[in-house]
């Protein structure tokens, strides 16, 4: 007796096409769009105290935060192509491949030949085509004979119930095969975001060269008697990035309404500092004040033994430079109140604001990301492992969560609740455990747990550093926006549609990077 009818292992066939084609849908680069640079007016609604003027939190009203249209995110499907006989072949070719098991498995010589010879004929007709239009008359005629002989082979196997789980098992290795290339794929793209371009290298040469050529006496930066002035703006920033760091400091000087009340406090490694310096000799922040420190200049981070002891395949997350943001006051004792900026982000408006925000007597204030319909929703337990009884017995599950890259930091309060020495009970507590993903977030997220005060969503947009799906209007009503994640703009895999809002802060005619063949 008959089991299953050729329909409906016909069906299961498509069922492994369409996840073929979901597979293969994911892995096309998404339609681009290049945005003009235009004038970044008030940002709607940011004051000095970070407050709001009718603004609803998801944005502009009545606009969902999930899928922007227009922003480059429309897909081919809505062209109405068709591609019928596209997948009928390759379902063909599926189903012949599974009855050519079967043929090769009873010596069935002649069918075996058959399906041999169609399966080849099939795939050379179907070559790279996408669409039915592709399709040449002769692979039309092609697609008869293979049905012909798929026919065939149905009136010799008709043990359907075989059929099916030899289909299923094709189905399962095949997702299997997929799945270990995807894994592959994000392997080298991490590896990939994490390599310094030739032309970065170049660029630190160059310089280096420069400096190391200057009198001791030339290499001093302009008014450092401004760094401790409690009365101006201090930004902190740890890179050895050069690029990345005159894109944050360029944009926060241009977009502020008192430059010359702006200074800088950037910390790089000691193999970067020469050339780091040497830049900032070059190109001095208009009227704002910069100092570039060295990290072999603090002595109690070179021998905390608790910081070599990271253990992570991942060089970002085991650099000192990663850690520094846990020593604000070890850093700097003579400051009250900081901005701490990560290297990825642009400043589009002035962020004056920040330093008058109420901090409620909190240490840290951030943008959250625990709202469930933001692009940027983190939960504790995806960062946090909460089946550990004294992490599940100390902090909530449920409690927001919320981003490092523009904070704001009350140092006085910090120093009053030694939190720097709470951080340093967690790392000892870490040891040998997993308690929670590698960086900093997480250790922020449990550091300066309760001690977060929310600010404006518009301060701070994340996403730009993957296919979030964040769109123009609220890049352009951000104070800050932030290339978190592997896709940095100054990668050749950044996404080309927010690479603009990065490469108008870079001074890409400038000799050294012409020489290095540094381009937009």
């Amino acid at each position: 007796m008959f089991c299953l009818s050729m329909q409906k292992y016909k069906a299961e066939i498509q069922k492994l096409s369409s996840v073929q084609q979901e597979i293969e849908k994911d892995l096309k680069e998404p339609t681009i769009t290049l945005y003009k640079n235009g004038s970044f007016e008030n940002a709607g609604g940011i004051d000095r105290a970070g407050s709001e003027k009718n603004h609803t939190r998801s944005g502009v009203k009545g606009q969902s935060n999930q899928t922007i249209v227009g922003e480059g995110n429309v897909h081919p499907q809505f062209q109405k192509v068709s591609d019928e006989k596209v997948r009928e072949m390759k379902d063909q070719v599926i189903r012949a491949r599974a009855y050519l098991k079967f043929a090769s498995q009873h010596k069935n010589s002649q069918l075996v030949k058959e399906l041999k010879t169609w399966i080849r004929e099939v795939e050379r007709a179907l070559g790279g085509a996408s669409k039915d239009s592709d399709l040449s008359r002769s692979a039309l005629q092609r697609m008869g004979s293979m049905e012909g002989t798929l026919s065939k082979a149905s009136r010799i196997y008709t043990d359907c119930s075989a059929m099916v789980e030899k289909i299923r098992a094709m189905t399962s290795n095949t997702e299997e095969e997929l799945q270990a290339q995807m894994n592959q794929a994000t392997y080298l793209f991490q590896i990939f975001g994490r390599t310094t371009p030739k032309g970065l290298h170049c660029l630190s040469l160059r310089l280096v060269a420069d400096y190391f050529d200057l009198q001791p006496e030339k290499r001093e930066l302009l008014n450092q008697h401004k760094l401790r002035d409690p009365d101006l703006y201090h930004y902190v920033l740890f890179s050895d990035n050069i690029l990345a760091s005159a894109a944050v400091v360029n944009s926060t000087v241009s977009t502020s309404m008192e430059p010359e009340k702006i200074v800088f406090h950037l910390v790089t490694d000691a193999l970067n500092f020469p050339a780091m310096t040497m830049w900032f000799l070059l190109n001095p922040p208009g009227r704002a004040t910069i100092q570039i420190e060295s990290l072999d200049n603090f002595e109690f981070l070179l021998s905390n033994s608790l910081l070599k002891k990271q253990d992570s395949l991942d060089p970002r997350y085991t650099s000192l430079l990663n850690h520094l943001r846990f020593y604000l006051p070890e850093i700097f004792p003579a400051l009250s109140k900081v901005v701490f900026l990560d290297h990825d982000v642009v400043v589009q408006r002035d962020l004056r604001g920040l330093w008058d925000v109420n901090m409620k007597g909190k240490v840290n204030g951030a943008v959250e990301t625990c709202r469930k319909d933001h692009l940027s929703f983190r939960r504790m337990d995806m960062l946090i492992n909460f089946t550990d009884p004294i992490i599940a017995k100390n902090f909530d599950v449920k409690a927001c969560t919320w981003a490092f890259g523009m904070n704001v930091f009350d140092l006085r309060e910090w120093r009053r609740q030694n939190l720097t020495a709470v951080y340093h009970q967690y790392l000892e507590m870490g040891k040998g455990r997993q308690l929670w993903k590698e960086g900093s977030l997480p250790l922020g997220l449990l550091t300066f747990y309760n001690q977060t005060v929310a600010l404006d969503q518009r301060w701070h947009v994340l996403g730009l550093g993957y296919e979030s799906g964040v769109g123009r209007t609220e890049i352009e009503r951000a104070a800050v926006i932030h290339y978190d994640g592997h896709m940095k703009p100054w990668l050749e895999i950044g996404i080309a549609k927010y690479k603009p809002y990065w490469n108008k802060y870079i001074m890409f005619n400038h000799s050294y990077l012409e020489q290095c063949n540094i381009h937009a």
